[in-house]
């Protein structure tokens, strides 16, 4: 079955098409350009660009996999969560080509799309396993019990760690995209510099908190102008990364064994970070649990994971009527 795939929950306009779950194309039309003097996606400024780049990165996709529309099988689209008007762009077009074209189409949440991510690399997990989905929207922990069915076990209470990731280094004054240039400044900083606060919450609580780290970050820097001392940014990122990734891990690792699963998954835009990966894939083995992870260009967004979960839901549910909408909440879970 030949799959066409699209993507634009946010601010990356993409496309793929899937033949039985083997990528014949995987394109992207990244907007980090549009977005970098306000340090942060502008959701106005981030539809308009999907209106642009839609029907171009569509038509390349197609063209990269050397097949024509007529030759689809099913399209499958981002519905949400994300921004409504980068959603509409692309759920509506979909829905566009589906009805003229006649092509079934089915709608996909976006974090089923993260979840089922780590299947577009070599290395596949087995089912049951605990996914790690964080991103700069989300920071969640779910359990995968088949490629249709995902049970949330817990979410973060405020800022997400790719969100405190961007506000961090926006307060710092480290460029946009924020998240990569915390990471590569954090290399050759001291994780042990500053020990930033870590926010277990109960005891037995599988929900994240980062609001109150990027709160103690910033009066770290405010301290440190009011005595004229220097700011060491390379330490700084290097002991805020440490106390994100501290606690992504450990408490994935809890609900692991909290739910008795031996395979553990990550997944989002964060799950490309080098430390987070090192740190989960020692401790896992320290537990004795696998762990996957997807190949980097399947950790941001992306349009092949939207056609690989899109084939796995129609193939258990069908195709979605017309009349869908999209939404800005996740109904995962």
């Amino acid at each position: 079955m030949l799959v066409l795939g699209i993507e634009s929950s946010c601010d990356d306009t993409a496309a793929a098409v899937l033949e039985d779950n083997r990528i014949l194309s995987n394109v992207l039309n990244c907007q980090d350009s549009v977005h970098a003097k306000f340090g942060g996606v502008v959701p106005e400024l981030a539809s308009r660009k999907h209106l642009q780049s839609i029907h171009p990165v569509v038509e390349k996709a197609l063209a990269s996999a050397n097949v024509q529309l007529s030759d689809i099988h099913l399209i499958a689209a981002t519905q949400g969560p994300g921004l409504i008007g980068s959603l509409l762009v692309g759920f509506s077009y979909a829905k566009a080509l589906a009805h003229v074209r006649g092509i079934p189409l089915v709608g996909v949440d976006h974090m089923a799309g993260h979840i089922l991510s780590v299947f577009l690399s070599e290395e596949k997990p087995s089912f049951p396993y605990l996914a790690l989905i964080v991103s700069g929207g989300t920071s969640s922990i779910f359990l995968a019990e088949e490629f249709h069915r995902f049970r949330l076990l817990g979410r973060t209470r405020d800022d997400a760690a790719g969100e405190a990731f961007d506000k961090v280094a926006k307060l710092l004054g480290l460029t946009y995209p924020g998240g990569p240039q915390v990471a590569a400044t954090a290399i050759t900083g001291d994780p042990r510099y500053v020990r930033f606060p870590r926010a277990w919450l109960t005891e037995q609580s599988f929900d994240f908190s980062f609001s109150g780290l990027k709160t103690a970050v910033l009066n770290h820097v405010n301290q440190q102008k009011m005595t004229n001392a220097g700011l060491q940014l390379n330490d700084i990122c290097a002991s805020f990364q440490e106390a994100v990734v501290d606690v992504l891990v450990e408490k994935s690792l809890l609900a692991a064994r909290t739910h008795n699963i031996s395979t553990l998954v990550v997944g989002g835009g964060v799950s490309a970070n080098k430390r987070l990966r090192e740190v989960f894939t020692k401790r896992c083995q320290e537990e004795g649990i696998a762990f996957y992870a997807p190949a980097p260009q399947y950790c941001t967004d992306n349009a092949a994971m939207i056609a690989f979960a899109g084939f796995h839901k129609f193939s258990k549910y069908g195709a979605h009527a017309r009349d869908e909408d999209v939404y800005s909440r996740s109904r995962l879970g």
